[in-house]
């Protein structure tokens, strides 16, 4: 692969990274405000993509890819709920774990739905979605084993 070719790779695998990132913090805002789907797609894609915080440019999301995630997760809720369900154990139901966990659980369930997304692919950018999170480490390797889980059961063809 050229120079050329490998920046384009590495900048349209940061834009799928970012929308990833974007559509956990978009569930996170719908859950904790009690917007609607559309008012928060829209606000993301408005002021948030690209923007600039504090001197720091943020990425261009792949704007597809985060409506993607973000229809998938409210469409599909329910079932992602409740395959997150089975990879908890008994005593934390879904509704018990932080909400940012939570938003994080519904976007890769998402994803995993989607069947030329390969769900190792998926568990290791929620895993990096986590570790910039939850930087102690505790919830990135429940977030593995839960992830793990779920893409078991939803996908087991790809193990």
């Amino acid at each position: 692969m050229s120079r050329g070719g490998k920046a384009a790779g590495e900048a349209t695998r940061r834009r799928r990274s970012a929308a990833r990132l974007y559509a956990v913090q978009a569930l996170f805002q719908m859950e904790a405000s009690g917007q609607s789907f559309d008012a928060v797609g829209t606000e993301f894609e408005t002021h948030r993509f690209g923007a600039v915080y504090e001197g720091e440019e943020m990425v261009e999301g792949d704007v597809e890819l985060f409506r993607a995630i973000l229809a998938g997760a409210v469409n599909w809720q329910a079932s992602i709920d409740q395959a997150t369900d089975r990879a908890l154990v008994a005593a934390w139901p879904i509704g018990r774990i932080d909400p940012v966990l939570r938003a994080l659980f519904r976007a890769a369930g998402a994803e995993m739905r989607e069947p030329s997304m390969p769900p190792k692919v998926v568990i290791a950018e929620y895993i990096g979605i986590a570790e910039a999170f939850f930087p102690d480490g505790r919830e990135v390797k429940f977030v593995n084993a839960v992830l793990d889980h779920m893409a078991r059961e939803a996908r087991p063809e790809a193990f």
